[in-house]
């Protein structure tokens, strides 16, 4: 991938407001950004070096997660994934949710000085931290950068529990500093595997290892202690949702050594709708007239399809646990 232009650079905003805090809060630093080429294994990839104001950021009030507090070290994403819900925040920086967001990755090359002084603060309660809520912490460039290492050695030290979501089996490569970690706090891991159907995973995640490779991921953390489980997402209609694939799936959790899963289906909130719809078409297009149908001016599939399609994945997974009994 080519540098970008002057002019490209010129109209980034890195005076960005942080979206949790309003406009009188600033994500970045007032310096522009170092734009860096990827070269060898991260061919194709450019990455904007910043350095952030602060990386524990808080979750807005008003939000039914489970978790007050989330780093992301990332902004984009190199797994592609069509259906991602954070491709809008790229358009944050005026940077387009389509390929900007899975090519030019935004690194906050200060992110385990600032968590080290964060989690270090007086008024810092030691709450728990979720990473991967945004962007996948293991993707691709977190081979070059090692962020993520660093803040999960940062968070062990200081006895901060934390947990991560991620798609990649790169997180095999710090079991030892996440088995450390475990040891000295609450430490909760977890991927997201949606299918294990070869061609759904090849055209709707490209830049993800292979579902079963996550499975295998998955089940050697938990031989070394690592809490370890999965969201079975997204399920997306008339793609990967049909009785067999959501059989094989099951199937595969169970002999990972899944104990319990639930589904969920794909949601397009405005912003990820247009850029999934735009690669639906390409894909499928004959499905477009049943999403139009299923998701409207909606973001969630209607309850009543949500239902059968739990229904139907919740008898394939207890009938894989039967047959392993």
């Amino acid at each position: 991938m080519a540098g970008a232009s002057q002019e490209s650079r010129e109209r980034l905003r890195w005076r960005l407001a942080d979206e949790s805090e309003g406009p009188q809060q600033a994500l970045f630093e007032q310096e522009a950004p170092t734009w860096r080429a990827g070269h060898g294994e991260f061919r194709g990839l450019e990455f904007l070096e910043v350095k952030a104001q602060r990386v524990i950021n808080p979750v807005p009030p008003q939000s039914r997660m489970s978790f007050r507090y989330t780093i992301n070290a990332y902004r984009g994403c190199s797994h592609a994934c069509s259906f991602c819900f954070s491709r809008p925040t790229h358009e944050y920086l005026n940077l387009n949710a389509g390929e900007d967001f899975e090519r030019r990755i935004v690194v906050k090359v200060n992110a385990v000085e600032r968590v080290r002084a964060e989690v270090a603060a007086k008024r810092w309660a030691g709450d728990l931290i979720a990473m991967g809520t945004n962007t996948d912490p293991y993707q691709r460039c977190e081979g070059k950068y090692r962020l993520t290492r660093g803040i999960v050695e940062v968070l062990g030290g200081a006895r901060n529990p934390f947990s991560i979501l991620t798609k990649s089996t790169l997180i095999l490569r710090d079991i030892d500093v996440l088995a450390e970690a475990a040891r000295r706090t609450s430490v909760q891991t977890a991927f997201s595997v949606g299918t294990v159907d070869d061609e759904v995973w090849k055209i709707s995640e490209p830049g993800t290892p292979h579902p079963r490779r996550r499975l295998e991921a998955l089940a050697h953390l938990r031989e070394v202690g690592i809490p370890t489980g999965v969201l079975a997402a997204p399920i997306l209609p008339g793609i990967s949702d049909s009785t067999i694939q959501l059989q094989a799936l099951a199937n595969a959790l169970v002999e990972a050594g899944v104990h319990s899963a639930s589904p969920i289906v794909l949601h397009l909130r405005p912003g990820v709708k247009e850029e999934y719809l735009a690669w639906l078409a390409n894909v499928r297009p004959d499905l477009l007239e049943r999403y139009d149908q299923i998701y409207g001016r909606r973001s969630y599939a209607p309850k009543a399809i949500q239902a059968e399609i739990t229904a139907r994945f919740r008898t394939a997974f207890d009938a894989a646990r039967g047959r392993g009994r």
